[in-house]
């Protein structure tokens, strides 16, 4: 599960600007659930931005970030009081220890081939205690948002020096509207050229979603189309999804083949 995308350590310090806090809808969305849990893994954590600010909150539990990109973890670190693990769900062996597994920033997407991603949702639903809950979102294959990631749609911010970065988007490939190939351009006048990292996203409809989470022995408890809760359709941006373990089904991957 690893994106190219802010592997490098001097494009992960630029994340948090470039997705500030007051743009973050998903953050309103995830954090009470957080808020609410004992304990709590994230999943493709990045700078640990969430946990974090649910620590400050008064959250006096477990958190626990998961991130394969050593970049991002590096700026995660910087809080010590907050456990932060480099790998992906395949290096991991939790039996029952969370009340809650969240991806956010739609990390999910990351996981591109099938077998991938059932080892990560068995994995997911091991970690999960019998009363836990899966908790994250995919852009909705169906709302083509790759077609906007063009070049005449840049994103402009400030990095922590207040020195401007434009940054565009490219679509390099497709295949079947199912799996998106592009990159990402940088540009700062800090640099001598531009910095260019490349990415490939899984997009799911919430039927094929669905097939993967039972699967894996979850069951859906609630599905949104985006962060105001309104119901899924096919031009909803989002597929958000709130899963629970089933303990009466368990998940068709064998344990030994998830990575535990």
């Amino acid at each position: 599960m690893v994106d190219r995308l802010f592997a490098d350590a001097g494009l992960a310090a630029l994340y948090d600007q470039m997705c500030p806090r007051g743009q973050r809808a998903d953050f309103d969305f995830y954090l009470p659930l957080v808020m609410s849990a004992r304990s709590v893994l994230d999943v493709g954590c990045g700078t640990g931005a969430m946990l974090k600010e649910a620590r400050d909150a008064g959250h006096s539990g477990r958190l626990c970030g998961l991130d394969p990109a050593s970049g991002m973890l590096a700026q995660a670190r910087k809080r010590p009081d907050i456990e932060w693990i480099l790998g992906d769900l395949a290096s991991t062996g939790w039996d029952s220890e969370y009340d809650l597994v969240v991806m956010t920033g739609h990390a999910f997407q990351v996981l591109i081939e099938d077998d991938e991603l059932r080892r990560s949702l068995a994995a997911i639903r091991s970690a999960l205690t019998d009363d836990g809950r899966f908790v994250f979102e995919t852009r909705n294959r169906l709302s083509r948002a790759w077609d906007d990631w063009t070049p005449e749609n840049p994103v402009e911010f400030t990095d922590s020096e207040g020195v401007n970065v434009r940054m565009t988007r490219r679509v390099t490939a497709t295949v079947d509207d199912r799996l998106v190939s592009f990159t990402h351009t940088f540009i700062s006048p800090r640099w001598n050229q531009p910095q260019v990292s490349t990415s490939t996203l899984r997009f799911f409809d919430a039927a094929s979603l669905s097939r993967f989470l039972i699967d894996a022995g979850l069951f859906i408890e609630e599905q949104f189309g985006d962060w105001d809760r309104t119901p899924v359709t096919a031009a909803s941006p989002e597929i958000i999804t709130i899963a629970r373990k089933d303990a009466t089904r368990p998940s068709r991957i064998p344990r030994n083949r998830a990575g535990g």
